[in-house]
């Protein structure tokens, strides 16, 4: 299975670069004054990724399969990575990087007033985050990818529309390459689902 660096390294070539063996966006100056676009979505984007942290938090270590581990093992790590550069950019800005009360304002939702969080596309349920955490085996594996998969669609939603929306070019770059690798993921979650998984 191809891994998010590996696809990130083949298909994004001269966006991103390497630091450290590590696969991390080309970024702007932090100077760049944001749009409310710009910093809205850093801001929904940071809330949304602490959740996929903590669905991989729930079943790494456990006996999900081989390639359950290895892909949880892939968002968590390149996620926190995509979490501290937001959060970078928001204390730049002067932004608070706290979970807002209202999300996707700069989308357009509900008239530009926003949601509340709980409503945002591809979060998963308190009750769907208890049952990930009590399944065990396979059973688990296949709960995460049919939970991932979901939350990775509402995440190729926001980061589309940031990338058309963004006026910042590190904003751009980041959303562009999040939409591209989490729909990549979204293509290797259905595999699994209908071959390892079913």
């Amino acid at each position: 299975m191809v891994n998010r660096r590996e696809f990130l390294i083949g298909s994004l070539a001269g966006t991103a670069g390497l630091v450290g063996g590590l696969l991390v966006p080309a970024i702007g100056s932090a100077s760049d004054e944001p749009t409310a676009v710009d910093a809205g979505f850093c801001t929904d984007m940071s809330v949304h990724h602490l959740q996929a942290l903590a669905m991989c938090q729930r079943v790494l270590g456990r006996d999900t399969g081989d390639p359950v581990q290895a892909a949880a093992a892939e968002v968590l790590q390149n996620q926190s990575i995509e979490v501290g550069q937001m959060r970078a950019w928001l204390t730049d800005w002067g932004r608070p990087t706290t979970t807002p009360d209202l999300v996707m304002g700069w989308m357009g939702a509900n008239d530009g007033t926003g949601m509340p969080v709980e409503m945002m596309p591809g979060l998963a349920s308190d009750d769907e985050m208890r049952e990930l955490s009590e399944l065990t085996g396979l059973d688990q594996g296949r709960r995460w990818l049919e939970l991932m998969r979901a939350h990775h669609e509402g995440g190729v939603a926001m980061a589309t529309a940031a990338s058309e929306l963004a006026s910042s070019p590190k904003v751009i770059r980041i959303a562009s390459t999040q939409a591209e690798t989490q729909a990549f993921e979204i293509a290797q979650y259905d595999h699994l689902l209908a071959t390892a998984y079913a």
